[in-house]
């Protein structure tokens, strides 16, 4: 089967930057522009809007001197506007080669907006047009709410069509400006243009506002569009745009029929960029590029990977760079754990195995998840846990500090069923949960270990959420011995490696 080529342009950095609060620099939008071309291989890139800032002028200046040098210019085109020239000479002094000038696509904007009859518009255009070409620039036109327009004043769009067909442009770009189509109108409206302008290239420009872009995407490719218009992670003006990584795949698994030339494996490491360079953070659950997108959370799907991949599907994470993890938390089972286990080159015993999962659904409910690198601290912590049995227990505490007073802890310990209760002050939470201890203690005629080391650790890469394990070294009689505690919080840590020092103490 011969596949019909379709060219991806990406606006990120021209209706991307229309996201709220997103600005890039010069510098960033160079590295932006490189990235787009040369790692992904992208069709055409929008770059910026004419006479909008001295930025903005610098920017396409830096980038047109680059692609120049590359031979790139002709995949690199600037927004422009019917403006009696300002926008052409714009161009002409940042080295810009192609316009994608903004018109009306609709009779209303026509008419409430410009307070212009069609005639009139016409004519601005084709002097627009004419200039262009006399510059040596290469003109597209925007029909701006073209989607409207084909509902409400078709008659309008066609009229436009038929003048616009006729002139010296490249390409007419159909945009659903405010992103109101539904996939049987994008159909139905693009087949009936290009039914009767079968010679004349046409893109389409979808908004996210319903949620419907990649949709209407796949609408158009099959109604015959030329072109589609992108922007990496969705961004864009209220909902922003059809996303990048989103088009692609969808492309790529379900229209066979098509060809693009987007590199699918770099389409991560872009998105992350771009995510760092906007500050505009990527929903975890967002498809293709979210953190959560090829993470499998239920132990009944690790289970059924290990069964012949059941929970597999095309969307396979080494075609984007990525690669498939098993979540550890209170919905995870010993499938879960089994997959992190093998990478990290670990194996426990079924009864270990056993304890060390109902840890992690402990510990789940106290956190989201648990990461691959909190795992041998937690097989450390069980491990331990099962050397000794537990004859002192400490039951409960309130731990206090507030701006100028000393911490303090009120401690209610259970010695061999006796429930003792102490309160003491300190130098942190922990120092005065030791003075209690110390306390309790005392009363009983009981000699508390002393304690010579104390040392805090997260798992290496490990998240400012990730578990802590508090160790204590402790000398008892001239003995030397460490224990270990396990949680989120390090005072509690510290805590739970106190418990074990005090039965493994009893139990000597």
């Amino acid at each position: 089967m011969t596949k019909r080529k379709i060219e991806i342009m990406d606006t990120t950095l021209r209706d991307g930057e229309q996201t709220s609060g997103v600005s890039f620099s010069a510098a960033e939008k160079l590295t932006i522009a490189q990235l787009l071309l040369e790692e992904l291989n992208i069709d055409r890139i929008e770059i910026a809007s004419a006479r909008v800032s001295e930025g903005e002028f610098q920017g396409v200046k830096g980038i047109m001197t680059w692609a120049n040098e590359k031979g790139y210019s002709n995949r690199i085109e600037v927004l422009t506007f019917v403006d009696g020239g300002l926008s052409i000479d714009w161009m002409k002094k940042t080295g810009a080669k192609i316009q994608n000038l903004l018109t009306k696509g609709s009779l209303n904007h026509l008419t409430h907006q410009l307070k212009k009859t069609p005639e009139q518009h016409f004519t601005e255009i084709a002097q627009t047009i004419a200039l262009a070409q006399e510059n040596n620039i290469e003109t597209n036109v925007y029909l701006e709410d073209w989607s409207n327009g084909m509902r409400n004043s078709p008659e309008y769009v066609f009229q436009y069509l038929d003048f616009l067909t006729k002139q010296p442009i490249k390409r007419v770009l159909l945009p659903d400006t405010l992103g109101v189509l539904i996939p049987s109108e994008t159909f139905e409206f693009i087949s009936k243009i290009i039914a009767r302008y079968p010679n004349t290239h046409f893109d389409f420009h979808a908004h996210n506002d319903y949620d419907l872009s990649i949709a209407n995407v796949m609408a158009a490719v099959k109604a015959g569009i030329q072109g589609l218009h992108v922007t990496v992670n969705g961004m864009g003006e209220r909902a922003g745009n059809a996303p990048l990584e989103s088009t692609v795949a969808v492309i790529n698994d379900f229209l066979p029929e098509i060809k693009i030339g987007v590199k699918e494996s770099s389409l991560y490491s872009v998105s992350k960029l771009v995510e760092t360079f906007t500050g505009y953070r990527i929903p975890a659950n967002k498809p293709i590029v979210g953190d959560n997108v090829f993470t499998q959370t239920a132990g009944i799907h690790a289970d059924g990977d290990n069964k012949n991949n059941l929970y597999f599907n095309d969307l396979l994470p080494e075609r984007f760079g990525r690669k498939r993890k098993y979540a550890l938390g209170k919905t995870s089972g010993k499938a879960n754990i089994e997959k992190n286990l093998q990478e990290l080159g670990l194996k426990l015993n079924p009864d270990d195995l056993k304890l060390v999962t109902q840890r992690i659904i402990e510990l789940g409910d106290k956190k989201e998840t648990v990461t691959k690198e909190d795992l041998p601290y937690i097989i450390s912590d069980v491990l331990d846990s099962q050397t000794y049995e537990e004859k002192i227990v400490v039951e409960s505490y309130v731990l206090v500090h507030a701006k100028g007073m000393r911490p303090s802890t009120t401690l209610c310990l259970k010695i061999d069923g006796e429930i003792i209760e102490e309160n003491a002050q300190g130098d942190g939470q922990f120092d005065a949960f030791m003075n209690a201890l110390a306390k309790i203690y005392k009363s009983k005629k009981m000699e508390l270990p002393k304690l010579i080391d104390y040392a805090v650790r997260i798992p290496p890469g490990s998240s400012s959420d990730a578990l802590c394990e508090t160790i204590i070294t402790w000398t008892n009689h001239g003995k030397e011995f460490k224990t270990r505690g396990l949680d989120s919080d390090q005072t509690v840590a510290a805590i739970i490696a106190t418990q074990k020092m005090l039965n493994v103490v009893t139990a000597q």
